[in-house]
C-alpha cells in the first residue's frame, strides 16, 4: 500500500468509528431501548473481557488448546478466580493473579 492509501484508510476508519459512537448522542433520545435489552447490556463489558482473556488462558503459543498442568496462565487464572470469589476485590485479584503466575513461572520452569 502506498502512503496515500494508508492515510485514506486511517481517515475512513476514524470517520466510521466517530459516526458509530456519536450516533447514540445524535439519535439516542429518539430511540427507547426495551427494559430487557438494557438489563442484558449490563453484562456486555464482562462478556467482552471474558472473550479477550479466555483464549489467552486456554491456548498455548502454537494456538492449540492447552488444558494441562503445564499451562501456568490457566492455573493462575483459576487461582485468581477463586481469590476473587473469596475476597470480592478486583485490584487485589489482579495483583494476586499476577504474583501467582510469576511464582509459577519462576519456580516451576
Amino acid at each position: 500500500m502506498s502512503d496515500v492509501e494508508i492515510w485514506i484508510t486511517i481517515i475512513a476508519l476514524a470517520f466510521a468509528t466517530a459516526a458509530t459512537r456519536s450516533s447514540f448522542w445524535l439519535i439516542g433520545h429518539h430511540i427507547t431501548i426495551p427494559k430487557k435489552v438494557q438489563e442484558m447490556l449490563r453484562f456486555a463489558p464482562a462478556c467482552a473481557l471474558a472473550a479477550i482473556i479466555a483464549p489467552d488462558l486456554v491456548l498455548g503459543n502454537t494456538g492449540q488448546l492447552q488444558l494441562g498442568l503445564d499451562n501456568y496462565k490457566l492455573i493462575a487464572g483459576i487461582a485468581a478466580t477463586g481469590y476473587y470469589l473469596l475476597r470480592r476485590n478486583m485490584l487485589e485479584t489482579i495483583i494476586f493473579g499476577m504474583l501467582f503466575f510469576t511464582v509459577l513461572r519462576i519456580w516451576l520452569q
